[in-house]
């Protein structure tokens, strides 16, 4: 076989095919995750110099571009703390969806005005795949930003007939796709098609709650995977199809993860509106508020000490106390005092899929140390104390034994178990599936109320003067 450009340009898309394959395996495991996004790096930079060396391109606007793009890129992952990086993810999975449809109706353009105005069939439903799973991306990851970033409520946004509207939007975009095929006025449908996936794309999520963040962001990135795939047949690009694929492919398997680590289904989870605040019977008991034990910092400080084992469950109000130093140090001082301690991950705590995992790493948290659901559940028993820290659904018992809670049926973590429980939390606020959490009432169970981070290191104070 001869050696052409066309070959080495294939070759090229093969071993980024291969990089992103092999990185997004290191991706599995937080010990191999660095090496992952590293090899996976190598693989997009490589994609970009050959495509950039395919003569296609003005190299103005391109260095233009690429140059603002790093700007933004490098800025955002300095500044953005760890905390915000379900937003950061959102908005950065939107740009993708988003880009997808501005190069399908770029596309569309180009060839209307090759053909005089006509489109073949096959290059119009690439087009309008791209276009519409793109689109629906990008107002979705918009919505689900404003949520996370709580520029806008977190809890479900409904209305009287609201699957009615949505399902007459995507019956408008099927029509307009239809006439986009038949080469009817196919711009001027095509951007209303446009126009109305980003309308379905904002009501798509308006009804999902914030505890819901972690399968809407993992199908939002599916979806930029699928839109990017669809681009890729639109452009005749090997590599975007490869890439495109592995995001929608993996995308899809998290998302389905994430449904079964709730016991939901993936449609329950987009159309049940969970979230909207509930009252339990736990909330109150004969019209009386529910009496609760609270601890000091010095009480908790005490229990610790001399605890055997400690299992920490952190949850979204770690996050948002950037607490995960203050417990660092709390592991170091009660591991120098004998007492062994674990984390209880829960597949879905905190409002991205493994969003624990990378605030404890950014901690040094030893990996070690960190256990899933359900590796950790039976440790519970023989634990001492078990110290909860802004988790709240994730530990709620009544997903086990209330059959009328919204939850019922979701595995959790059993912290009620342990001897003790202690809870730390701002106050008696229901979590973001909006139901009160029975744990609170529980006879081994006491609060220490107050911001996560104070709380720890108040408690970290205390250990030092025991």
């Amino acid at each position: 076989m001869t050696f052409t450009a066309a070959n080495g340009e294939d070759i090229a898309y093969l071993i980024t095919g291969i990089l992103f394959i092999i990185g997004l395996k290191y991706l599995s495991s937080p010990r191999t995750a660095r090496m992952g996004n590293r090899i996976s790096a190598a693989g997009m930079l490589l994609a970009l110099v050959t495509t950039l060396l395919q003569g296609i391109v003005q190299w103005p606007v391109i260095v233009a571009g690429i140059g603002v793009g790093a700007a933004i890129g490098i800025y955002s992952a300095r500044a953005v703390k760890m905390t915000a990086m379900p937003q950061m993810v959102a908005i950065f999975n939107g740009c993708g969806g988003g880009a997808a449809a501005l190069v399908a109706m770029g596309e569309l353009m180009k060839l209307l005005q090759a053909s005089g105005g006509t489109i073949a069939p096959e290059e119009a439903i690439t087009i309008l795949l791209s276009a519409i799973i793109g689109g629906l991306s990008f107002a979705g990851s918009i919505i689900a930003f404003l949520k996370l970033q709580e520029l806008m409520t977190g809890r479900p946004v409904t209305y009287a007939g609201q699957q009615v509207v949505n399902a007459l939007v995507l019956i408008g975009i099927l029509v307009c796709a239809g006439f986009v095929i038949a080469g009817v006025e196919p711009l001027k449908y095509f951007s209303i098609a446009l126009v109305l996936t980003l309308v379905l794309g904002v009501l798509f999520v308006l009804p999902i709650g914030g505890a819901d963040m972690p399968v809407v962001i993992s199908l939002l990135n599916s979806f930029t995977g699928v839109a990017a795939a669809a681009t890729g047949f639109v452009l005749a690009n090997n590599v975007l199809i490869i890439s495109g694929a592995l995001v929608g492919a993996s995308g899809t398997l998290l998302t389905l993860l994430m449904g079964k680590a709730m016991n939901r289904s993936v449609a329950n989870v987009l159309f049940g509106a969970f979230g909207a605040v509930h009252k339990t019977a736990a909330a109150a008991k004969n019209g009386k508020a529910v009496e609760v034990r609270s601890l000091t910092p010095d009480d908790v400080a005490a229990m610790l000490a001399y605890a055997n084992q400690v299992i920490i469950a952190p949850g979204y109000g770690m996050a948002v106390a950037q607490a995960q130093h203050s417990i660092r140090e709390l592991e170091t001082q009660l591991e120098k005092r004998g007492v062994e301690v674990k984390y209880a991950i829960h597949p879905v705590a905190g409002r991205m899929p493994g969003h624990m995992n990378v605030l404890l790493a950014e901690a040094n948290v030893p990996y070690t140390a960190l256990y899933d659901m359900d590796d950790i559940n039976p440790e519970f028993s023989r634990t001492d104390v078990a110290l909860v820290v802004g988790a709240n659904d994730v530990t709620n018992p009544a997903a086990r034994e209330d059959k009328n809670s919204p939850i019922y049926g979701m595995p959790i973590l059993d912290v009620d178990k342990a001897q003790n429980v202690v809870v730390l939390k701002r106050s008696m606020a229901s979590g973001f599936a909006g139901i009160d959490n029975p744990l609170f009432e529980l006879p081994n169970t006491a609060m220490l109320f107050g911001d996560a981070k104070k709380s720890i290191d108040a408690v970290n104070t205390a250990l030092k003067q025991l």
